[in-house]
């Protein structure tokens, strides 16, 4: 088949056993102009055996000489694919609904605004699906949304579920493939944590984005995925690599003049940093693991990001506040105060924060104070 309007790219790594469930569930789609590269990164089981086992022309198994690794063979598949439009998912993941590429396929023809489209997602346990993942979900309604707006909202945190986007194949061919080989202040980063992230949130810097709200794909919890591998063996990359992304961004923000979303993702590094230098908790499945950055190697990171005396003094005053906020939260006034003031020290024309830092040390009635007039700015 030559350039078929879909190319669904599945990389596969010892999940040959989960293969079919995913080939059938796009087999089975009423829209049939698609191509499947089974991306075969050296797997050590029979995934070559699985993949031949489907008689249909549009599959093809393309087994690496190599193990290329998970971004490495996300590119090769992309670069290799002839679709208008590219489905990257996992072997582990599947199609829940037989229209879902008919319906993505339309948006896209009728909105060439729109860079990539996603729904919400359905986790599976022990091969029963669950229930819909709260972190997909953006919206309860079909969307198209400016994608600058969008970006303020995916600055946050990452709600486009990996295995539901559909995006446009000159996304990656004029804005950028899966980014390998990252240093970044002075750390290698391994993107196999963040690099959805940063390809949602790039793409969306030049384009709209399409939403879903009915979760017609579903997400594979268990213990070979890779969110696994990398919350539970590599949590010591998440906090390099979730801050990179956002500095990375806001990079190519400034590139593009958006002072704006350049100003949104400091305060949202700000955050981040924060986050970590108090203790950030990763939960998957049963498990847990936490990631705490010291003081020092928030500095560190900082001295090697930016040359600006101003704009360090800036995000340390919103780190330090932030950190304060999150102590204030966990019932530890005195580390609360300590970081206020170290905030204030940073940049003394923070007015909240020395409202804050007043109605610390009031105790319990400047507490109940600080309830009341956070109730009076929560939106109705």
């Amino acid at each position: 088949m030559e350039h078929p309007t879909v190319s669904f790219v599945i990389p596969c790594y010892r999940l040959a056993h989960l293969l079919p469930e995913c080939i059938n569930s796009i087999l089975s789609q009423s829209f049939s102009d698609f191509e499947v590269l089974i991306m075969d990164d050296c797997s050590p089981d029979n995934t070559e055996e699985v993949a031949n086992s489907f008689q249909d022309s549009r599959i093809k198994h393309i087994r690496n000489s190599v193990n290329l690794g998970s971004l490495r063979n996300y590119n090769k598949g992309i670069t290799l694919s002839q679709g208008k439009y590219i489905w990257l998912i996992s072997a582990d993941d599947y199609l829940r609904q037989p229209y879902i590429l008919q319906r993505y396929v339309e948006l896209l023809d009728k909105n060439p605004q729109i860079g990539y489209t996603f729904c919400s997602g359905i986790g599976v346990r022990n091969q029963q699906e669950t229930e819909i993942l709260d972190y997909s979900t953006y919206s309860d309604r079909n969307e198209i949304i400016d994608g600058h707006s969008f970006v303020k909202k995916l600055l946050s945190y990452n709600m486009v579920l990996a295995p539901s986007v559909l995006a446009r194949r000159e996304c990656y061919e004029k804005i950028g493939l899966y980014p390998v080989n990252v240093v970044w202040a002075g750390i290698p980063i391994d993107f196999v944590w963040g690099g959805d992230w940063y390809m949602w949130l790039l793409f969306a810097l030049y384009y709209d984005v399409g939403y879903f709200a009915e979760p017609m794909v579903c997400y594979r919890e268990h213990d070979l995925s890779m969110t696994n591998t990398v919350t539970q063996e590599k949590v010591e990359n998440c906090w390099a690599a979730e801050v990179a992304v956002l500095w990375m961004v806001r990079q190519r923000a400034v590139e593009l003049g958006l002072r704006k979303i350049s100003r949104d993702c400091l305060f949202t590094v700000a955050s981040y940093y924060a986050r970590h230098c108090v203790s950030k908790s990763y939960q998957w499945l049963e498990r847990s693991s936490r990631s705490t950055l010291t003081i020092d190697q928030f500095e560190n990171s900082l001295q090697l990001i930016t040359n600006c005396e101003k704009e360090r003094s800036w995000i340390r005053a919103r780190v330090f506040t932030e950190m304060a906020d999150l102590f204030y939260s966990q019932g530890d006034p005195l580390s609360a105060r300590k970081w206020y003031l170290a905030g204030l020290r940073n940049d003394p024309l923070m007015a909240q924060v020395y409202a804050k830092t007043l109605l610390l040390s009031l105790g319990g009635p400047g507490n109940y104070a600080r309830r009341f007039f956070r109730s009076l700015l929560k939106p109705d």
